[in-house]
């Protein structure tokens, strides 16, 4: 049973846990074999300047992700909802900023046993916090901009229970938590172009896994049964993407972003393309 971590975004890493392949054993783990995921989505949001140097903003995410494992004959779709609100407060060059996100989705998978598909269906759930303090530094039409944050996830799937094919398996529900630091900066520059302004930049963090949680599922095939542990990141790792905009006018703006993870056994890559529109 393929099972997902979602990662968010706001988007942080979510639900997860499951063993891409579960057979009763002996007391060794077998290795994990590999998947791949693609997530399709979309964010809608809303923000207000509550007062001088004061935001607020809420948001919603619905996303869907499909998940391969054809070394084990395994697929798995994960819909995700989630809803997000954020607040910053700006001082001079400085600026505090904090999020909090709560999501719920359905996983459905799928498993070829040779003799037909076990199915199964199960929930999942995901918090997240994030925190982040940011220095603005500014070079004419350019800027450099330092920052440090502090993140915070827990993630839960249901237990599950397949039907059909051949010799269908339980397995029980898994939480999983983490805690990283993340360090790095942003650096961009603007040109106004035909009463226009276009904007360039890019981003480097480095990544500490502080503390990951990792819970274990008990797997359970007639009488016999295997407990496999969650599968973590690295402990370190880096985060980079870069973005493009263009501003149309003070309530208009186009842009593209790309952000991706890199860990020790991990590659994420992930776009977005959008419009912004303020009244």
């Amino acid at each position: 049973m393929a099972v997902p971590p979602k990662p968010p975004t706001h988007r942080a890493s979510g639900p997860g846990g499951r063993p891409t392949e579960s057979r009763p054993g002996p007391a060794a783990q077998r290795d994990f074999v590999g998947d791949r995921r693609q997530t399709w989505g979309g964010v809608a949001g809303l923000g207000a300047r509550v007062a001088p140097g004061v935001n607020v903003g809420v948001s919603v995410d619905q996303s869907h992700t499909a998940i391969d494992v054809p070394l084990a004959l395994q697929s798995a779709t994960l819909d995700l909802t989630q809803i997000g609100v954020n607040a910053s407060v700006d001082r001079g060059p400085w600026t505090w900023a904090i999020a909090l996100v709560h999501g719920f989705g359905k996983i459905d998978s799928s498993r070829d046993t040779g003799f037909g598909t076990a199915s199964a269906g199960y929930n999942a759930h995901i918090d997240g916090a994030l925190t982040e303090l940011s220095y603005y530094w500014s070079l004419d039409q350019s800027r450099i901009v330092p920052k440090a944050a502090f993140e915070y996830v827990r993630a839960a799937t249901g237990s599950l229970q397949e039907f059909g094919g051949l010799d269908p398996v339980t397995a029980t529900g898994v939480t999983l938590e983490r805690s990283r630091l993340l360090v790095g900066a942003e650096v961009g520059h603007y040109w106004i172009v035909d009463r226009k302004i276009f904007d360039l930049s890019a981003y480097g963090k480095f990544v500490d896994n502080v503390a990951q949680n990792l819970g274990a599922t008990t797997v359970s095939l007639g009488t016999e049964s295997i407990t496999v542990q969650g599968i973590g990141e690295s402990r370190y790792g880096a985060d980079a993407g870069a973005s493009a905009s263009l501003c149309l006018s003070n309530s208009a703006r186009l842009y593209v972003n790309y952000d991706g993870r890199y860990r020790a056994a991990l590659q994420s890559h992930q776009g977005t393309v959008g419009v912004e529109l303020k009244w």
